[in-house]
């Protein structure tokens, strides 16, 4: 008798200590007390990987104990031990690491040599054969209003040929659904999936200034990045005399390793207004361009960790103008380098989700390592009406 109730206790402590529970933990910098946007946050225990919203909040569920680490690229790493952790919202404080290069870094090579040899060796690393679990979710919108939203859980196969990255998707889980009365499925022109992500790992969007002739669109500077003393910051904007170029470059990369971890690529309000829209039925005049994309360097694994972008263009129709705007979003939920078994019917051919029929098992957006802004989550949290 004295054992069976011994057996209980211990299977009763498993069964509460397996509880699964929900953290919230709030990103702060320590200096500012402003939330830290895109902050890395991985779950040790499970490898999951999740970033921060613009409120620099996140949201997981926890089964047992796991420390956690905390990273940015402008900011000392920390790991929180799981006892420190609370089920309520918790705030951890990130100091940014000195750094007091924030000026022009001089070279005996031309910063366009130097961008052609780190885009070369980031090229190298990110061309090897794994997979990416990745959350990625679509928003649209038509004259301001949200039209259109979906989202999904899908894997990324990398294979490499020639130093090439391709990728093979297969979709586990999807969700889609329009989100006005009219019917706007003409209107939409989503990101093509395998496409960009294959810019991310081929890191296409350099090629336009990597060729000798962008010396003559491009301003190329250097400087030492303002808070991280082991990275550099390349920004490469169009030249006023330029009649071509329309892009702002801002490269974060470190100089030893020879890596790019974040770039952007924005068309200034400026630039924008300065072309000349077309007004023929059919034309897209461009309002808003941006794409942002992050990497993750976790010892001798290198790969795309997270991406943004945002395309606003006026589309003139015989009686009206209308304005859409799209944004995609991927976030990597888990890196494997085992390759995944899958029959050619399983393969996603598709450009976008919003071409497949929906497929919900389990809530998989509360795993997606994405936490939504108040406005987000009041829209994403009206589609479970409608399931």
């Amino acid at each position: 008798m004295k054992g069976l109730i011994i057996l209980f206790v211990v299977f009763l402590s498993e069964g509460i200590f397996a509880q699964s529970t929900e953290y919230s933990i709030v990103v702060k910098d320590i200096e500012t007390q402003l939330p830290i946007e895109n902050a890395t946050i991985v779950i040790m225990k499970t490898k999951q990987i999740l970033l921060s919203n613009e409120d620099g909040k996140v949201t997981f569920i926890l089964t047992g104990g796991s420390n956690v680490q905390v990273s940015e690229t402008n900011y000392e790493n920390l790991t929180i031990r799981w006892a420190s952790l609370k089920e309520n919202e918790f705030t951890v404080y990130l100091k940014s690491k000195d750094n007091k290069l924030d000026e022009i870094v001089l070279s005996k090579e031309s910063p366009q040599k130097i961008l052609r040899k780190i885009v070369l060796n980031s090229r190298t690393k990110l061309a090897m054969p794994h997979r990416l679990k990745v959350y990625v979710r679509e928003f649209f919108m038509l004259n301001n209003k949200y039209s259109y939203y979906n989202d999904g859980l899908v894997n990324f196969q990398f294979g490499v040929s020639q130093k090439k990255v391709s990728t093979t998707l297969l979709v586990e889980q999807n969700r889609s659904y329009g989100l006005l009365e009219t019917d706007i499925s003409a209107d939409l022109k989503g990101y093509n999936l395998n496409d960009i992500m294959e810019n991310y790992s081929n890191l296409s969007y350099f090629d336009p200034i990597l060729n000798s002739k962008a010396k003559k669109e491009y301003d190329f500077i250097t400087k030492g990045h303002p808070t991280n003393k082991d990275y550099y910051v390349m920004n490469i904007t169009p030249l006023d005399k330029s009649k071509i170029a329309v892009d702002n470059f801002e490269i974060i990369y470190d100089p030893l390793k020879k890596i790019i971890l974040e770039y952007s690529i924005i068309v200034t309000p400026g630039t924008l207004a300065a072309t000349v829209d077309k007004a023929a039925v059919g034309s897209k005049n461009v309002t808003r361009s941006t794409v942002k994309v992050n990497y993750r360097l976790d010892g001798p694994d290198y790969y795309v960790l997270s991406s943004n972008e945002e395309i606003a263009y006026d589309l003139v129709l015989k009686d009206q103008v209308k304005n859409i705007q799209v944004r995609n979003n991927f976030i990597t939920t888990n890196f494997n380098k085992q390759k995944f078994t899958y029959s050619q019917s399983d393969v996603f051919k598709d450009k976008t989700l919003f071409n497949k029929k929906n497929k919900v098992l389990t809530n998989y957006w509360n795993i997606s390592g994405f936490t939504p802004t108040d406005e987000e989550k009041i829209l994403i949290d009206s589609l479970e009406f409608k399931m």
